[in-house]
């Protein structure tokens, strides 16, 4: 038997939740965590409700200097990944230091740091803006300070393919530990897009929901009345090491990841293509990398995008890969209940899908309550259902066509 690359702690910063306990309690309630964003006047924009953090601080074990050289997102990145590695029960004071990577990903980069800079100097000239600007800001930021903070000098990356970022540092961080490049990777994504300049940049692609009187309903993934995703910030990340290290120290072991599959529609730089054919090759290549059959899948975690071409385009796929099996497999988008966290999205599905293989337990997609004749798969509907999970997959797909699917197995 092949040594498999273990997923031994988890980390999590979300809007239902800043530890693994609480999150995974806040999503069994089936309830949104989605509000109107007033952090900032977003009364102008078209979409200003999100999934939002708040009281990071009280979670933090990050000094107070170092907050104010670093943006939100990574200060998340490193509040999540101190959570991973006490999960995980990595004595930091044992391991090979220049065997440990850290492996991220995201799709903006940190922007609170970068306006309110980029504000300062407009008002004040050069003297205005801080020092740490170009180090704050970039989306490989995280990526140093976690490796700053803990000394980790093993080969590292941060990935920047939009909402699939997160998916590809997962896959690229198993890859290294499985050729044993690393001992150690700590794998996955932070995103904090509720900011002014951000969440405008956002609202430019289309494909927000605009529902701003009704934030708790307005994401919808697979509704008949659905008009866009709504975002979340957040960071997701776990520990990856092989299995035979990780049961010699006694350490928990969530699950495996097993495959991965991943193509591009190569259609537009910002549309999918019309057709599902590059989602199902990257479906059919994630079995093959895997070397499971179609009929060995419990379980589905569902991009969810919930605009009308992208649920579409996802369940036509599912349909053509899996054909009449699709029935026996349990599907779902548990990202309605907090917000689309894009980059980190992944990350977070990963999460998901680990402690509901521990927990024999499907997390909804809630707001589904009108059925589209265009989207008519069992999508788990607003209620937990109760289900035996040992195989799954993660679906992620950015802007342009990026389709990216991980395997996951219990055991």
């Amino acid at each position: 038997m092949s040594d498999r690359v273990a997923i031994t702690g988890v980390g999590v910063v979300s809007p239902c939740g800043l530890k693994k306990e609480t999150f995974w309690a806040n999503l069994k309630k089936c309830e949104s965590f989605i509000d109107e964003v007033k952090r900032f006047d977003a009364s102008l924009y078209p979409s200003r409700i999100a999934g939002q953090v708040h009281e990071l601080d009280h979670y933090s074990h990050v000094s107070g200097r170092l907050v104010k050289k670093i943006d939100v997102f990574s200060h998340m990145a490193l509040v999540a990944s101190e959570q991973a590695i006490k999960d995980s029960g990595m004595d930091l004071e044992k391991i090979d230091k220049n065997r440990v990577g850290v492996f991220m990903g995201n799709a903006i980069g940190g922007w609170l740091f970068a306006e309110t800079e980029l504000r300062d100097m407009y008002i004040e000239g050069r003297e205005g803006i801080s020092p740490y600007m170009a180090s704050a800001w970039f989306p490989a930021a995280p990526q140093g300070q976690v490796t700053i903070y803990y000394g980790f000098k093993g080969y590292s990356k941060t990935i920047v393919a939009d909402k699939a970022s997160s998916a590809l540092s997962l896959w690229y961080g198993s890859k290294v530990v499985a050729q044993d490049k690393n001992d150690f990777v700590l794998a996955g994504g932070m995103e904090a897009p509720i900011t002014p300049y951000a969440l405008l940049s956002a609202n430019t692609c289309g494909q927000l929901s605009k529902n701003n009187l009704n934030p708790k309903t307005a994401y919808k993934p697979y509704d008949l009345d659905r008009d866009g995703f709504v975002l979340g910030e957040g960071s997701g990340i776990v520990i990856l090491e092989k299995e035979s290290k990780a049961k010699k120290r006694g350490a928990p072991i969530y699950g495996f990841i097993k495959g991965i599959g991943f193509s591009s529609d190569g259609y537009h730089y910002l549309r999918y293509a019309p057709e599902s054919d590059d989602l199902e090759y990257a479906i059919k290549e994630c079995l093959k990398d895997a070397k499971w059959n179609k009929e060995d899948v419990d379980y589905i975690c569902l991009d969810g995008e919930a605009t009308v071409i992208g649920d579409y385009l996802e369940t036509q796929a599912l349909k053509n890969v899996f054909g009449e099996n699709i029935k026996n497999i349990a599907l779902s988008a548990p990202k309605s209940i907090y917000g689309n966290l894009l980059g980190a999205q992944s990350a977070l599905d990963l999460i998901i899908t680990l402690f509901s293989m521990k927990n024999s337990v499907v997390i909804p997609t809630i707001n589904q309550l009108m059925n589209d004749p265009y989207c008519d798969l069992d999508y788990t509907p607003n209620k937990l259902k109760e289900k035996t999970i040992n195989k799954a997959l993660i679906i992620a797909r950015g802007r342009g066509g990026i389709n990216v699917v991980l395997a996951v197995e219990k055991k």
